[in-house]
Protein backbone atom coordinates (compact mmCIF):
# COMPACT_ATOMS: atom_id res chain seq x y z
CA UNK A 1 0.00 0.00 0.00
CA UNK A 2 1.22 3.51 -0.82
CA UNK A 3 2.55 5.69 1.99
CA UNK A 4 -0.06 8.02 3.50
CA UNK A 5 -0.14 11.77 3.00
CA UNK A 6 0.96 14.03 5.82
CA UNK A 7 -1.45 16.84 6.78
CA UNK A 8 0.09 19.61 8.89
CA UNK A 9 -1.85 21.38 11.64
CA UNK A 10 -1.54 24.91 10.25
CA UNK A 11 -2.60 27.69 12.63
CA UNK A 12 -4.11 25.96 15.69
CA UNK A 13 -6.53 28.83 16.30
CA UNK A 14 -7.78 28.62 12.70
CA UNK A 15 -9.93 26.12 10.82
CA UNK A 16 -7.20 23.56 10.08
CA UNK A 17 -8.42 21.20 12.77
CA UNK A 18 -12.08 21.67 11.81
CA UNK A 19 -11.53 20.78 8.17
CA UNK A 20 -9.14 17.92 8.97
CA UNK A 21 -11.86 16.30 11.09
CA UNK A 22 -14.49 16.93 8.42
CA UNK A 23 -12.23 15.51 5.70
CA UNK A 24 -11.86 12.29 7.69
CA UNK A 25 -15.64 12.17 8.19
CA UNK A 26 -16.01 12.40 4.38
CA UNK A 27 -13.38 9.73 3.71
CA UNK A 28 -15.86 7.34 2.08
CA UNK A 29 -18.21 9.69 0.25
CA UNK A 30 -15.38 11.86 -1.14
CA UNK A 31 -12.83 9.03 -1.59
CA UNK A 32 -10.37 10.87 0.64
CA UNK A 33 -6.94 9.17 0.48
CA UNK A 34 -5.35 8.03 3.75
CA UNK A 35 -3.54 10.78 5.64
CA UNK A 36 -1.90 11.25 8.99
CA UNK A 37 -2.50 14.52 10.83
CA UNK A 38 0.53 16.17 12.43
CA UNK A 39 -1.13 17.90 15.36
CA UNK A 40 -1.74 17.84 19.10
CA UNK A 41 -3.95 14.79 19.79
CA UNK A 42 -5.49 16.38 22.91
CA UNK A 43 -6.47 19.47 20.93
CA UNK A 44 -7.98 17.42 18.11
CA UNK A 45 -9.92 15.17 20.49
CA UNK A 46 -11.31 18.20 22.32
CA UNK A 47 -12.19 19.91 19.03
CA UNK A 48 -14.02 16.82 17.77
CA UNK A 49 -16.08 16.86 20.96
CA UNK A 50 -16.75 20.57 20.62
CA UNK A 51 -17.99 20.05 17.05
CA UNK A 52 -20.02 16.96 17.93
CA UNK A 53 -18.05 14.77 15.52
CA UNK A 54 -17.46 11.11 16.26
CA UNK A 55 -13.79 10.88 15.25
CA UNK A 56 -11.78 8.25 17.13
CA UNK A 57 -8.06 8.95 17.00
CA UNK A 58 -5.08 6.63 16.60
CA UNK A 59 -1.89 8.25 17.87
CA UNK A 60 0.94 6.79 15.78
CA UNK A 61 4.69 7.14 15.71
CA UNK A 62 6.93 7.40 12.68
CA UNK A 63 7.55 3.66 12.61
CA UNK A 64 3.83 2.99 12.21
CA UNK A 65 3.19 5.13 9.16
CA UNK A 66 3.18 2.15 6.80
CA UNK A 67 0.06 0.85 8.56
CA UNK A 68 -1.92 4.10 8.43
CA UNK A 69 -3.83 3.04 5.33
CA UNK A 70 -5.14 -0.07 7.08
CA UNK A 71 -6.54 1.81 10.09
CA UNK A 72 -7.66 4.99 8.30
CA UNK A 73 -11.19 3.68 7.70
CA UNK A 74 -11.78 3.34 11.45
CA UNK A 75 -9.58 5.99 13.09
CA UNK A 76 -7.95 9.30 12.25
CA UNK A 77 -4.17 8.74 12.60
CA UNK A 78 -2.36 11.54 14.43
CA UNK A 79 1.39 12.01 14.63
CA UNK A 80 1.71 13.95 17.87
CA UNK A 81 3.02 17.51 17.86
CA UNK A 82 2.09 18.75 21.37
CA UNK A 83 1.29 22.43 21.74
CA UNK A 84 2.75 24.34 24.70
CA UNK A 85 -0.06 26.91 25.01
CA UNK A 86 -3.84 26.46 25.21
CA UNK A 87 -5.70 27.20 21.99
CA UNK A 88 -8.38 29.88 21.89
CA UNK A 89 -10.16 29.56 18.56
CA UNK A 90 -9.95 32.74 16.54
CA UNK A 91 -6.99 34.10 18.53
CA UNK A 92 -3.56 32.94 17.32
CA UNK A 93 -0.90 32.65 20.01
CA UNK A 94 2.73 33.09 18.90
CA UNK A 95 3.71 30.73 21.74
CA UNK A 96 2.47 27.87 19.54
CA UNK A 97 4.35 29.15 16.47
CA UNK A 98 7.44 26.92 16.85
CA UNK A 99 5.23 23.80 16.88
CA UNK A 100 3.35 24.99 13.78
CA UNK A 101 6.71 25.23 12.02
CA UNK A 102 7.88 21.94 13.54
CA UNK A 103 4.87 20.14 12.04
CA UNK A 104 5.86 21.41 8.59
CA UNK A 105 9.51 20.47 9.11
CA UNK A 106 8.61 16.97 10.28
CA UNK A 107 6.18 16.32 7.43
CA UNK A 108 8.72 17.42 4.83
CA UNK A 109 11.47 15.29 6.39
CA UNK A 110 9.21 12.23 6.41
CA UNK A 111 8.15 12.83 2.81
CA UNK A 112 11.73 13.16 1.67
CA UNK A 113 12.55 9.84 3.35
CA UNK A 114 9.61 8.16 1.61
CA UNK A 115 7.51 7.64 4.76
CA UNK A 116 4.84 10.02 3.46
CA UNK A 117 3.74 10.15 -0.16
CA UNK A 118 3.26 13.91 -0.01
CA UNK A 119 2.65 16.91 2.24
CA UNK A 120 -0.67 18.76 2.47
CA UNK A 121 -0.46 21.94 4.50
CA UNK A 122 -3.25 23.55 6.44
CA UNK A 123 -3.21 27.38 6.36
CA UNK A 124 -0.81 29.25 8.63
CA UNK A 125 -1.27 32.64 10.28
CA UNK A 126 1.88 34.40 9.19
CA UNK A 127 1.57 37.28 11.67
CA UNK A 128 1.76 34.79 14.57
CA UNK A 129 4.79 33.10 13.03
CA UNK A 130 6.57 36.37 12.34
CA UNK A 131 6.31 37.07 16.08
CA UNK A 132 8.44 33.99 16.80
CA UNK A 133 11.08 34.67 14.16
CA UNK A 134 9.64 33.20 10.95
CA UNK A 135 11.16 35.23 8.11
CA UNK A 136 9.59 33.81 4.94
CA UNK A 137 6.68 35.50 3.09
CA UNK A 138 4.65 32.29 3.16
CA UNK A 139 4.48 28.51 3.00
CA UNK A 140 5.74 28.34 -0.60
CA UNK A 141 8.99 30.15 0.09
CA UNK A 142 9.58 28.23 3.33
CA UNK A 143 9.13 24.89 1.59
CA UNK A 144 11.64 25.99 -1.05
CA UNK A 145 14.08 26.74 1.79
CA UNK A 146 13.53 23.27 3.30
CA UNK A 147 14.31 21.77 -0.11
CA UNK A 148 17.55 23.75 -0.38
CA UNK A 149 16.16 26.03 -3.09
CA UNK A 150 16.10 29.84 -3.24
CA UNK A 151 12.86 31.49 -2.09
CA UNK A 152 11.83 31.94 -5.74
CA UNK A 153 13.01 28.47 -6.77
CA UNK A 154 9.53 26.95 -6.79
CA UNK A 155 6.31 27.81 -8.62
CA UNK A 156 2.86 28.29 -7.12
CA UNK A 157 0.15 26.70 -9.25
CA UNK A 158 -3.51 27.20 -8.38
CA UNK A 159 -6.08 24.81 -9.82
CA UNK A 160 -9.87 24.91 -9.78
CA UNK A 161 -12.92 25.28 -11.97
CA UNK A 162 -11.11 23.92 -14.99
CA UNK A 163 -8.43 26.61 -14.71
CA UNK A 164 -4.75 26.43 -13.76
CA UNK A 165 -2.76 29.58 -13.08
CA UNK A 166 0.87 30.13 -12.11
CA UNK A 167 2.40 33.36 -10.86
CA UNK A 168 5.50 35.16 -12.10
CA UNK A 169 5.49 37.22 -8.88
CA UNK A 170 3.74 36.03 -5.73
CA UNK A 171 3.75 37.93 -2.44
CA UNK A 172 4.67 41.31 -3.90
CA UNK A 173 2.80 44.59 -3.43
CA UNK A 174 0.98 45.63 -6.60
CA UNK A 175 2.98 48.87 -6.75
CA UNK A 176 6.20 46.83 -6.89
CA UNK A 177 5.20 44.16 -9.43
CA UNK A 178 6.79 45.88 -12.44
CA UNK A 179 10.06 46.21 -10.50
CA UNK A 180 10.20 42.49 -9.74
CA UNK A 181 8.89 41.26 -13.10
CA UNK A 182 11.72 40.04 -15.31
CA UNK A 183 12.02 37.86 -18.38
CA UNK A 184 14.06 35.39 -16.31
CA UNK A 185 11.26 35.13 -13.74
CA UNK A 186 8.70 34.41 -16.46
CA UNK A 187 11.02 31.87 -18.08
CA UNK A 188 11.59 30.06 -14.79
CA UNK A 189 7.88 29.85 -13.98
CA UNK A 190 6.94 28.73 -17.48
CA UNK A 191 9.66 26.08 -17.73
CA UNK A 192 8.89 24.56 -14.33
CA UNK A 193 5.18 24.59 -15.15
CA UNK A 194 5.72 22.97 -18.54
CA UNK A 195 7.73 20.15 -16.96
CA UNK A 196 5.21 19.65 -14.13
CA UNK A 197 2.22 19.56 -16.47
CA UNK A 198 3.91 16.63 -18.17
CA UNK A 199 5.20 14.77 -15.12
CA UNK A 200 2.54 15.54 -12.49
CA UNK A 201 -0.60 16.12 -14.59
CA UNK A 202 -0.07 13.67 -17.45
CA UNK A 203 -0.32 16.30 -20.23
CA UNK A 204 1.97 15.22 -23.06
CA UNK A 205 2.00 18.54 -24.95
CA UNK A 206 1.28 21.38 -22.49
CA UNK A 207 -0.05 24.69 -23.83
CA UNK A 208 0.80 27.86 -21.91
CA UNK A 209 -0.91 31.23 -22.23
CA UNK A 210 1.07 34.21 -20.93
CA UNK A 211 -0.88 37.16 -19.55
CA UNK A 212 0.01 40.79 -20.12
CA UNK A 213 0.68 43.10 -17.18
CA UNK A 214 -0.95 46.29 -18.43
CA UNK A 215 -4.48 46.98 -19.71
CA UNK A 216 -4.91 46.02 -23.38
CA UNK A 217 -1.44 44.43 -23.25
CA UNK A 218 0.08 47.89 -23.03
CA UNK A 219 -1.43 49.26 -26.28
CA UNK A 220 1.91 48.95 -28.11
CA UNK A 221 3.71 50.79 -25.33
CA UNK A 222 1.16 53.55 -24.77
CA UNK A 223 0.18 52.11 -21.36
CA UNK A 224 3.48 50.55 -20.36
CA UNK A 225 6.41 48.81 -22.01
CA UNK A 226 6.56 45.64 -19.90
CA UNK A 227 4.88 43.63 -22.65
CA UNK A 228 7.44 44.80 -25.22
CA UNK A 229 10.57 44.77 -23.09
CA UNK A 230 9.95 41.87 -20.66
CA UNK A 231 7.06 39.57 -21.47
CA UNK A 232 7.20 39.16 -25.26
CA UNK A 233 10.95 38.38 -25.26
CA UNK A 234 10.33 35.67 -22.65
CA UNK A 235 7.56 34.13 -24.77
CA UNK A 236 9.86 34.16 -27.81
CA UNK A 237 12.59 32.34 -25.86
CA UNK A 238 10.11 29.73 -24.62
CA UNK A 239 8.94 29.05 -28.15
CA UNK A 240 12.55 28.79 -29.32
CA UNK A 241 13.01 26.13 -26.62
CA UNK A 242 10.13 24.12 -28.07
CA UNK A 243 7.57 25.10 -25.41
CA UNK A 244 4.07 25.85 -26.68
CA UNK A 245 3.67 29.32 -25.18
CA UNK A 246 1.68 32.25 -26.55
CA UNK A 247 1.09 35.84 -25.50
CA UNK A 248 1.18 38.29 -23.92
CA UNK A 249 -2.64 38.37 -23.92
CA UNK A 250 -4.77 41.08 -22.29
CA UNK A 251 -5.85 39.62 -18.96
CA UNK A 252 -9.45 40.84 -19.28
CA UNK A 253 -10.10 38.47 -22.21
CA UNK A 254 -8.02 35.51 -21.04
CA UNK A 255 -10.29 33.69 -18.61
CA UNK A 256 -13.67 33.22 -20.30
CA UNK A 257 -14.75 29.70 -21.25
CA UNK A 258 -13.65 29.91 -24.89
CA UNK A 259 -10.20 31.20 -23.97
CA UNK A 260 -9.72 28.54 -21.29
CA UNK A 261 -10.19 25.81 -23.90
CA UNK A 262 -7.05 26.97 -25.71
CA UNK A 263 -4.47 26.41 -22.95
CA UNK A 264 -3.56 24.13 -20.03
CA UNK A 265 -2.25 26.86 -17.72
CA UNK A 266 -1.88 30.64 -17.64
CA UNK A 267 1.32 32.37 -16.57
CA UNK A 268 0.04 35.39 -14.65
CA UNK A 269 2.13 38.39 -13.78
CA UNK A 270 0.96 38.93 -10.19
CA UNK A 271 -1.04 37.32 -7.41
CA UNK A 272 -4.55 38.71 -7.86
CA UNK A 273 -4.42 38.54 -11.66
CA UNK A 274 -4.53 34.77 -11.33
CA UNK A 275 -6.40 34.23 -8.08
CA UNK A 276 -9.40 36.45 -8.75
CA UNK A 277 -10.58 34.49 -11.83
CA UNK A 278 -9.77 31.15 -10.21
CA UNK A 279 -11.65 31.90 -7.00
CA UNK A 280 -14.55 33.33 -8.99
CA UNK A 281 -14.79 30.10 -10.96
CA UNK A 282 -14.26 27.78 -7.99
CA UNK A 283 -14.14 29.36 -4.56
CA UNK A 284 -14.77 26.19 -2.57
CA UNK A 285 -12.47 23.58 -4.11
CA UNK A 286 -9.44 25.47 -5.41
CA UNK A 287 -6.06 23.85 -4.68
CA UNK A 288 -2.61 25.36 -4.22
CA UNK A 289 0.12 23.10 -5.65
CA UNK A 290 3.84 23.84 -5.32
CA UNK A 291 5.81 22.89 -8.44
CA UNK A 292 9.55 22.27 -8.52
CA UNK A 293 9.91 20.61 -5.11
CA UNK A 294 11.50 17.18 -4.65
CA UNK A 295 8.35 16.13 -2.76
CA UNK A 296 4.63 16.57 -3.39
CA UNK A 297 2.98 19.54 -1.70
CA UNK A 298 -0.58 20.82 -1.98
CA UNK A 299 -2.76 23.04 0.17
CA UNK A 300 -6.34 24.27 0.32
CA UNK A 301 -6.65 27.58 -1.48
CA UNK A 302 -7.87 29.64 1.47
CA UNK A 303 -6.64 31.13 4.71
CA UNK A 304 -7.09 30.40 8.38
CA UNK A 305 -10.68 31.78 8.56
CA UNK A 306 -10.28 32.64 12.24
CA UNK A 307 -13.90 33.73 12.61
CA UNK A 308 -15.09 30.22 11.65
CA UNK A 309 -12.63 28.24 13.77
CA UNK A 310 -14.25 25.89 16.24
CA UNK A 311 -17.78 26.70 15.01
CA UNK A 312 -18.39 23.75 12.69
CA UNK A 313 -19.13 26.12 9.79
CA UNK A 314 -15.84 25.71 7.90
CA UNK A 315 -16.06 24.05 4.49
CA UNK A 316 -13.60 21.16 4.00
CA UNK A 317 -14.06 20.94 0.21
CA UNK A 318 -10.80 22.68 -0.68
CA UNK A 319 -8.82 20.51 1.74
CA UNK A 320 -10.42 17.36 0.34
CA UNK A 321 -9.52 18.54 -3.17
CA UNK A 322 -5.95 19.22 -2.01
CA UNK A 323 -5.66 15.72 -0.49
CA UNK A 324 -6.95 14.13 -3.68
CA UNK A 325 -4.65 16.26 -5.86
CA UNK A 326 -1.62 15.29 -3.77
CA UNK A 327 -2.57 11.61 -4.01
CA UNK A 328 -2.90 11.80 -7.82
CA UNK A 329 0.42 13.59 -8.26
CA UNK A 330 2.21 11.18 -5.93
CA UNK A 331 0.81 8.21 -7.87
CA UNK A 332 1.99 9.69 -11.18
CA UNK A 333 5.46 10.31 -9.82
CA UNK A 334 5.60 6.78 -8.47
CA UNK A 335 4.54 5.31 -11.81
CA UNK A 336 7.20 7.30 -13.65
CA UNK A 337 10.05 6.11 -11.42
CA UNK A 338 12.35 3.55 -13.00
CA UNK A 339 11.75 0.01 -11.73
CA UNK A 340 14.60 -2.40 -11.19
Amino acid sequence: MAAPLGLTMGEPAGIGGDIALKAWMERGAASVPPFVLLDDPDRIAALAGRLGLDVPLAVVDEGELDGVGDRFADRLPVLAVPLPAPVTYGKPDPANGPEVIAAIDRAVALARRGHLSGVVTNPIQKSALYACGFRWPGHTEYLAHLAGLPDDGTVMLLEGGGLRVVLATIHVAVKDVAQYLTSDAILHVARVTHAALKSDFGIDHPRLAVAALNPHAGENGAMGREEIDVIAPAVARLRADGIDAAGPFPADTLFHAGARARYDAVVCMYHDQGLIPLKTLDFDTGVNITLGLPFVRTSPDHGTALSLAGTGQANASSLIAALNAASRIAARRQQSMPHE
